[in-house]
Parts: C-alpha cells; structure tokens; sequence
C-alpha cells in the first residue's frame, strides 16, 4: 500500500519558460497577463493580432477591470461587457472557463477601441479557420417572484435572420435545456432579429464587417437565477452549478460549428477548453500538495508500539484493552486550516479545475479535523465524513466471503524470502522500469523503523523483519510497485502535482487496483481475501457501537481469525478513535470491477493518484492536453496470461467471478 508524499501500509510554451518541464507547458507567461491594465490601443491590437497568428497564447489586463484570454487559435470568441451603469454580479464568470473571451466594459467611450479589437481577433482567427462564431453573454432581467421559488433557469438565444447557423442552435439550445438548478429545469427560447447583442449597445461587428470576415453572430441572454433579485448578492453554490453548466453548453456548441461552418474538425467538445494554466492554478496546486505534505494523516493515527501491545493483550488472555501510543502531532491543525483557506481557489477562472482542486481541499480539511480530534469520540464521525459508510452490498459481499472455506494453499512448506532477498526482486523490477523511463527515481529500502511494506513519497520501503512467501512474491510486487510506485511516478510526470499527492478520494481506486493486480499474476487466494472482508465487518462494529474488545471476539470468535490476525486487523480500525478506512480495500475492488464492466481505459487508471468518481473530469483534462496519458503501465498488462484473465474479467465483473477462479 502506498500513500504519496507519505508512508502508506498493506501488501499483502512562453519565452523565458521551459517548455519540456511538463509542469510549464501550455502556462501562461508573465509578459503575456502584466499586471499593469491595458488601454485598447491600435500597438496592442497589432500586438494580440501578431501573437494569434502565430498561434501563440494571449491574455492581457485591460482597462476597467477587462482581460482578453485567448488559449490559441481557435474559431470563436466569447464577449462580455460590464454594464457601466449598474452592478452585473456573476455574469462574466459563466465565461471565464472557455478558452477564448473578452471581457470589457459597455462605457460608450470604448466601444470603437473594442470593436477594433474584436475586428482584429476575427480576421486573424477566421482567416485560419475559415468561419468564425462570436458570442456575446449578457443577463438579462432579475426575476422576484416570491410565489415561485426557486426561479426556473432560463436562456434567450438571439439569432441573425440571415445565416443563422442551425446546427449550432441546435446543439447550444439542447445543452442548455439540460441544465437543471434546484430542481428546475432550465427553459430556452430563440428569437431571430437584425441584431445579436446586448441591448442598448453598439454592435460589436457591422453586418458588413461579420460577412466580409465570414463571422456569425449569437447572443446569449441569460436569467440572474445565480444572484439574489433584491440585493444583487451571488449565491456562491448557483453561481458554481451555473459556471459548469453554461460552460459546457458553449463548448458543444463550439465543437458544432467547427464541425458545420469551419475547416477545423476537434475530435471532441472538451478539446476546444482551456490548455493554459493561469497563475491562480499554479498558486492553489502548489499550496494544496505542500499542505498535504506537511502531516501525515495515516502515520499519526498509527500506533508506535503494536508488538508491545499485542504481547500485554496476550497475557491478558485477550481480556484487557491495549494501550497504543501514538506519534507526537508535527502540525498543528489551526494553522494547517488557516494556510487551507488561503488558498486562492476563488480565482481559478475554469469551473472544471476549481471543481477539482474544491474537492481536495474539502479532503483536507476532513483530514485535518481528523489530525485534530485523534483519540476522541469525534474522531469516527470524522472518519465515517471521509470514507463514507459501508452500505449493504459491501458488508453483503465481506459475509459471504468469510463463509467461503479457506480454499487449499501451497503443497507443502511455502518459502519465505527475507527483507534481504525480497528487496533483490523488487529493485530488479526497478531496474525493469527504468529501462522504459530512466527517470523513474523511485528507490527500494530495507528499514528497520518500518513495519511490512509501504510506499512513501514514492519510494518502496521494507521493514528489516519483514517475510514474503514465494506463492505471493509477484503479488506484493505487482501490488506495491506496479501500482503504487508506478501512479506515483506517473503523477509526477503529470502538470498537476495533486496527480502524485492524490486526488479527493484516491485511496479506493488505488487499492482496487493494487488488489485487482495481485489477483491477475495469480497471487491473490481466498484468506486474503478474507482479510479485506473481515476489515470490513470490523469497521461495520465499530460503526455500531463495538469497542477494541468485541470487535477482537467478532473477529476471532465469530469469523475465526487466529488470535494475532483478528489483533491486527481490531488495531487497523480502532486506532485513533474508530479510523474506518480499511473497508474501502473491498469496496475499491467491487468498485473497480463495476467500472471495468462498463469501459475499456487502463491508461487513465494508472495516469497519477486518481478516483474513480473523478474520471469524467480526468477524460475532459486528457482531451485539453492538461493531463497526458501514463508514462509507464504496469509490466503484468504486458503478460498474455494476465491480458487474458483481465479480458474474461471484463466480460464477467464481479467477485463470484474471481472467487471461483482463485
């Protein structure tokens, strides 16, 4: 088992950047975001016009509060202009996550600079694309309506009479009708007109100028359901649904016109999002994982005497509660949570990242909580907030494993290889690795402060007393390093450090796949298996009330588990004060096999410390180029044996499956 960063347990391109460093690609320089405001002059227009041709990045402060950011070349443009009369509270926000938008002012004394500035993005684009699609966003009126709460979403699509591009509206107005906030379903109409834009406004493109540039024009009025009627306050969590939403409605419809009205044919919607990484991405990645580094949850919780302790239960005839000490606390939780909060996760302007790096945060604030209630009654409650619970189906499946018999293990007396020569085997599949990718730096060390196997910042630790027996050799092989050293590795190589220090919720579908591993090289038997379902049944006592001691005898005496097993595993899930992650082993295999059931992608698996609940957000960062794909896949899938038994799993996903076949 293995824990980024951490110790983890069981086995069983701009100018003056490099653009090889993978954490550097597609980031946005200084020169091109100066912090000092820009006024629309025709030195910058020529400016922005020049660097759009030779594709290359734009995002400039201008005056007003405004920014252009344009990814690359790309044959549309969303534009927003700031009523200058009155307050417009979230609007531009729905679309700051596409990766070409202007948002400027309405102040009447601009609008000839910006509508140079516009002409010069369109023919620059345009000529690259052969068409071009001009957006702009507006909202439209507020809506008090205190016998019909909550307010129906809704959209007013403005067409040209002439021109109008049908399978765009179509797709526009079909995303945009699945849009659902509090339980409302979103509403569309669409009105043909002379003119696309916002109301009372100069158009942004004469008629003339839109046709000689082959450019059509839509605008997009949109309903302030994400704000307060009265106050004109944002609703922070309407205004997050909407910013997704509408974000992803526009990318359809880019993705339709490209198809329809230009050369350019992207292979999927989420290719036409954001690549460029703003420096607000770069600060809250940087400041989560230092966070998570700086305490180490799992080792905190983690007794420092089990052998002591396990002999006085002994003498006590398994009668008398152990006592387990713990580490001292290296963090103190107040301050991890004031540096938590500090992170600037508000500026992140692309709804997918901010859904991304929101998640981890929550995490880490769970498991600070968790660091700071160690060894009180609040600490299970905390522990249950962050695994979650175990439902029926889970403790269904742990039962009916413990009713399994044992099954026949090896014919006579297995060898066990010490630390020493098990340590031999793991540093040639090493060198195995390395051979493919000689920047893997992972290193493989026999430690004496180290209890069995783990992985810590990605290198593989073996405790000097640690045995392996030659039936599960390839097993814990394949379990430690060709998962959990190899995701670290790849996470490492990602743009994203939370790709190595791990995703919100990474642990299951990590040792799902380190279980799933032991199982396809053939070391995976039915009393280990047992053991992952007696954690289970063992976090469902503690959830109901049980103490160290019943939970031993639930064990021991009920399950039948020898006397140290049924110790070890009471330790794993009430130290702490109730620490309930061990029953996501199972519950990340059942998982797994549901998800492998249904999709055919073991690259995305092992592309960093990723959670299966997060892969549809994984996939649109693969279609952006902001996650790229595993930079080394475990040797067993290489094996047709192994490449077999995974093909037969796929068509039969289920435990009943790999029990019969153990």
């Amino acid at each position: 088992m293995e824990r980024p960063g951490r110790s983890r347990e069981d086995s069983g391109g701009q100018a003056g950047v490099d653009q090889h460093h993978p954490r550097h690609q597609g980031r946005i320089g200084l020169h091109a975001m100066n912090r000092r405001p820009h006024s629309i002059s025709a030195e910058l227009v020529d400016e922005i016009s020049g660097r759009l041709a030779a594709n290359r990045q734009v995002r400039y402060r201008l005056h007003r509060d405004g920014c252009v950011h344009i990814d690359r070349q790309l044959p549309f443009l969303c534009v927003y202009r700031q009523p200058a009369d009155r307050e417009d509270n979230g609007t531009a926000s729905l679309m700051l996550g596409q990766a070409a938008y202007l948002k400027t002012s309405s102040d009447p004394d601009l609008q000839a600079d910006i509508s140079a500035l516009i002409y010069s993005i369109v023919k620059t684009q345009s000529a690259a694309f052969g068409g071009f699609l001009l957006i702009e966003l507006w909202a439209g009126e507020e809506r008090e309506d205190a016998g019909r709460h909550p307010v129906r979403p809704a959209f007013h699509l403005h067409a040209p009479r002439q021109g109008a591009p049908g399978k765009t509206l179509d797709a526009l107005e079909g995303a945009l009708l699945g849009i659902r906030l509090r339980k409302q379903r979103a509403e569309v109409r669409i009105s043909y007109q002379d003119d696309c834009f916002a109301p009372g406004l100069a158009p942004l493109l004469t008629h003339q100028e839109a046709a000689r540039l082959e450019c059509v024009t839509l605008g997009l009025e949109i309903r302030p359901v994400y704000r307060d009627p009265v106050t004109g306050e944002v609703l922070p969590f309407a205004l997050n649904i909407m910013r997704r939403k509408v974000t992803l409605a526009l990318k359809k419809a880019f993705y339709s016109f490209s198809h329809h009205s230009t050369r350019y044919r992207p292979r999927h919607y989420h290719e036409l999002g954001r690549r460029a990484m703003t420096r607000a991405v770069w600060d809250t990645d940087q400041r989560l994982a230092e966070i998570s580094e700086r305490f180490d949850l799992l080792l905190h919780v983690t007794p420092v005497n089990v052998g002591e302790a396990w002999s006085a239960f002994e003498q006590s005839g398994y009668s008398r509660m152990p006592e387990f000490h713990y580490r001292p606390r290296s963090a103190d939780p107040a301050l991890l949570k004031r540096a938590l909060y500090q992170t600037p996760l508000e500026k992140i302007e692309d709804p997918t990242l901010a859904a991304f790096f929101t998640a981890k945060r929550d995490e880490l604030d769970r498991q600070i909580t968790l660091l700071n209630d160690r060894n009180t009654p609040r600490f299970l409650h905390g522990s249950i907030q962050l695994f979650g619970d175990i439902d029926a189906a889970l403790l269904d499946a742990a039962k009916k494993l413990m009713a399994r018999p044992p099954g026949r293990g090896p014919c006579g007396k297995d060898e066990i290889l010490d630390a020493g020569r098990f340590a031999q085997r793991a540093r040639e599949e090493m060198a195995y690795y390395r051979e493919r990718d000689p920047s893997l730096a992972a290193r493989v060390e026999v430690r004496a402060d180290v209890s069995g196997l783990m992985v810590s910042h990605g290198n593989f630790l073996i405790g000097a007393d640690a045995g392996v027996s030659r039936a599960r050799l390839d097993a814990a092989i394949s379990h430690e390093i060709g998962t959990h050293v190899l995701t670290y590795h790849n996470g490492r190589k990602q743009r994203l450090k939370q790709l190595y220090a791990g995703m919100a919720g990474y642990e299951e579908l990590q040792e799902g796949l380190a279980v799933l591993a032991e199982y396809l090289v053939g070391g995976l038997d039915i009393p280990r298996m047992q053991i992952l379902a007696g954690r289970v049944i063992a976090v469902h006592g503690i959830m109901s009330g049980a103490d160290f001691i019943e939970t031993f005898r639930l064990l021991h005496h009920d399950y039948g588990f020898k006397p140290y097993t049924a110790f070890t595993i009471a330790m794993r899930v009430c130290r702490g004060g109730g620490y309930t992650k061990d029953m996501i082993y199972l519950r990340g295999l059942m998982n797994l096999l549901d998800h492998l059931g249904e999709h055919d992608e073991p690259d995305i698996l092992f592309s960093g410390k990723i959670a299966l609940e997060q892969l549809p957000l994984l996939r649109e960062l693969q279609w952006r180029k902001v996650v790229q794909p595993a930079a080394l896949m475990p040797r067993y899938l290489s094996d047709n044996n192994v490449r077999q038994r995974l093909s037969k799993l796929k068509s039969e996903p289920s435990l009943e499956h790999m029990m019969g076949n153990l």
